[in-house]
């Protein structure tokens, strides 16, 4: 069913400067590995430490990135990460031109990405929170999930034979002058966001935040497009106040107290971090024991994320008809179903449709999921927590791929690519139980509501919204 909602202006710079981002980085995909095995010649285990040690050290820099964020506008922190990214990347194409490129240079460049990652999304769901409200919200967050795997379809195949005529560091080049574009088009969106309030009594905001899901709609952090006006485009902005303590943990508490939030999160950290930690040893089991030729290997994984359009273009019908709980608990029950049957993949014909049907099945689902999920995830926190909690959850996410890569490419090497595939499978169809978990406290907060809602109320509400509903 086509999405057809118009989003404004403001939005449509926002998609733009996303899609351009996205595709950059799908065309580099990979492109730090291929560098450090074809030009400087580490062996794969350097190559996985790379990777986690890249996560680990991004997510460790961005611990306080999240309450910095919070108390400043989210535009000119979204143009600062793109530009620091931007600088981060080039250079690396400009050092292997001065023939100076080393393996410490890419560490970092990973580490300065994911860090700077973290910051943007965190900054990038606050300013969306407050641009739309209601089946808006969900409408933009599924046409920014069609957009990711439309890039990720197209991106890869795009970069490997830029690579092939133009040399190792082409996608990366490619990739800083997407985060320079990035940032443009964000420029573009225009101002109208006012400095963000820091709340008055901490603990009171801690529990408005934690009940955002019972309490009023919460309120957009600056006016929508149509209020834009109000507010001076010559106006200055106070300096933005230095994080208090307790704001420092904020995001974390907010994170770990909700009934609904935490178990979300402990799903999504083990399924990411399930499905990333055994992308090596399945390329490892493929390319390796099976034999199959990188370019099978590439269509396996690339020509399945077509999955991806259709799932995040029927994320919003489905909840318009069934509710965001339960297409929650469906499309995300149903994305555990899929690794596990990776670790009896056979050479030939077979086993590669095999690895194809299992890739489209776990992208259509998680398509449909994550627009809904990431929708839920913001309507259930207050507005002056969104980017600390998003900060959390990003820096949570990695920390827990990191960890859970090194762990498996350790447990490859000991028992055999195929016995860590299928212990990860086995560990991946229990996570729907905090998924379960998390949906039985949603409904019971929504049937509560009507109680609630008898009570008068002073403000005007707000548009409804879509569901129950990152």
């Amino acid at each position: 069913m086509a999405d057809e909602r118009r989003l404004g202006r403001r939005f449509g710079w926002l998609w733009a400067a996303y899609g351009i981002s996205a595709v950059g980085t799908w065309l580099a995909f990979d492109a730090f590995p291929l560098i450090a095995i074809t030009v400087l010649h580490v062996g794969p285990g350097a190559v996985s430490a790379m990777a986690a040690a890249g996560l680990a050290a991004g997510a460790m820099v961005a611990l306080p990135l999240g309450p910095w964020v919070e108390f400043r506008r989210k535009r000119p922190v979204m143009m600062a990460m793109d530009l620091a990214r931007f600088v981060a990347v080039l250079s690396v194409p400009v050092a292997y031109a001065l023939g100076r490129l080393g393996f410490g240079q890419l560490l970092v460049v990973s580490s300065v990405v994911a860090a700077a990652d973290i910051a943007f999304t965190a900054a990038a769901g606050a300013f969306l929170k407050g641009l739309l409200a209601g089946p808006d919200l969900l409408a933009a967050n599924a046409r920014l999930e069609a957009t990711t795997w439309l890039a990720t379809t197209v991106a890869p195949p795009l970069g490997g034979a830029a690579i092939a005529v133009f040399g190792p560091v082409a996608t990366v080049l490619a990739n800083a002058a997407s985060y320079l574009l990035s940032a443009l088009g964000l420029r573009a969106v225009g101002a109208g966001e006012p400095p963000p309030a820091r709340p008055t009594n901490s603990r009171s905001a801690r529990r408005s935040g934690r009940g955002a899901s019972s309490a009023a709609p919460l309120q957009p952090a600056w006016p929508a497009p149509q209020q834009a006006a109000a507010v001076a485009p010559h106006q200055v902005a106070p300096p933005a106040p230095r994080p208090r303590g307790g704001e420092l943990t904020e995001g974390w508490r907010h994170l770990l107290t909700h009934p609904q939030l935490r178990p979300l999160f402990v799903n999504v950290a083990l399924v990411n971090g399930l499905i990333m930690a055994t992308a090596p040893v399945i390329a490892v089991l493929m390319l390796g024991d099976l034999g199959f030729a990188p370019w099978q290997y590439g269509l396996a994984f690339s020509a399945p994320c077509v999955g991806g359009l259709v799932g995040s273009r029927l994320a919003r019908p489905l909840v318009a008809r069934h509710g965001s709980l339960r297409v929650l608990r469906v499309a995300g029950t149903a994305r555990s179903c899929w690794l596990l049957p990776l670790a009896f993949v056979r050479p030939g014909a077979g086993g590669l449709l095999l690895v194809m049907c299992a890739q489209l099945g776990v992208v259509t689902c998680a398509a449909t999921f994550n627009p809904v999920l990431v929708t839920y995830r913001l309507e259930r926190t207050g507005t002056h927590q969104v980017a600390r909690t998003l900060a959390a959850w990003s820096v949570g996410v990695k920390v827990t791929v990191a960890a859970l890569t090194a762990l498996w490419g350790a447990f490859a090497a000991a028992a055999g690519p195929r016995a860590a595939i299928a212990a990860a499978g086995v560990l991946m169809l229990a996570s729907p139980l905090p998924l379960a978990l998390a949906l039985a406290r949603g409904r019971a907060a929504t049937d509560a509501e009507p109680t609630r809602a008898a009570a008068p109320t002073t403000h005007q509400p707000a548009p409804s919204t879509s569901g129950a509903g990152g």
